[in-house]
Formats: C-alpha cells, sequence, structure tokens
C-alpha cells in the first residue's frame, strides 16, 4: 500500500524528488510487511483439538463412563469421570486422540455472564446470587 501512494505521488513531483519518493516508498513496503509478518504470526487463529478445550457440549449419549456429546455441531466420543444424562452439559478438558475427556458443568457456573449459570458466583463460604444490573453490563 505505501508503494503504491509513492507511485502516485512520484506522478506529480519534479525529476529529482519523484526517484525519493520511490525509493522511500520501497523501503516503506518493505518494513510494512516485515510488520505484518509479526502480526501474523502473533495471532494464528486456533483449531483443531485446542480451540475445543474449554468449550460447553451437550451429552448425546449417556457418559458412564463413555458415551457421546455435541460440540460445535459435531457429534463426539467422550469420556467422563462422572456420570452425566442425556441433555446434561458438559465442559470439555482435554483430548485423547478422537476421545473427548469432559467433565459435567459445575451446578453453580462461573463468574463469566455468559456462561450457563452465570448468575450465581462460586466462593469458599458459599455461593452469591449475582445482583441484577437492570441491563447494565
Amino acid at each position: 500500500m505505501v508503494l503504491l501512494i509513492a507511485v502516485v505521488i512520484a506522478f506529480f513531483v519534479p525529476w529529482p524528488a519523484n526517484l525519493v519518493v520511490l525509493i522511500l516508498g520501497a523501503v516503506g513496503e518493505i518494513g510494512e510487511v516485515i510488520w505484518g509478518r509479526r502480526l501474523a504470526r502473533r495471532w494464528r487463529p486456533k483449531t483443531g483439538a485446542e480451540a475445543m478445550i474449554g468449550k460447553r457440549a451437550e451429552v448425546v449419549s449417556r457418559l458412564h463412563p463413555t458415551g457421546q456429546v455435541h460440540v460445535n455441531g459435531e457429534l463426539w466420543e467422550a469420556r467422563s469421570s462422572a456420570e452425566a444424562k442425556v441433555g446434561d452439559t458438559v465442559i470439555v478438558r482435554a483430548m485423547e486422540g478422537l476421545t473427548l475427556l469432559v467433565e459435567p458443568a459445575s451446578a453453580q457456573g462461573s463468574s463469566h455472564r455468559d456462561d450457563e449459570g452465570g448468575d450465581q458466583v462460586g466462593f469458599a463460604n458459599g455461593s452469591h446470587k449475582r445482583k441484577e444490573t437492570h441491563g447494565h453490563q
């Protein structure tokens, strides 16, 4: 983009200056490419197993200890240390081969508003009901 702008500017400046503008544009373009590559390395999209860790899944066939769950519109084999019935929500904790290792979602939920049960926050001395915010975050 910097080089394109330099080429356009070079048409409107006299002879020795347009050469300088083109050289500066080429140097700027090289810097822009290096900077863009660094940013691209930093923000790689999560895919595969690492993207599923922490996701919520719905139990499709009873987990005792193995069964099937539905995650992101896909049906997966799953294993759980605790029993879960059809329709229960579980959280993906790891992946062994093509089997998800899951655990039941806690009844109290978490402090995240997006989570199911997020209206309650767990504390060491019990649970606390989140106050109504009347539409405010």
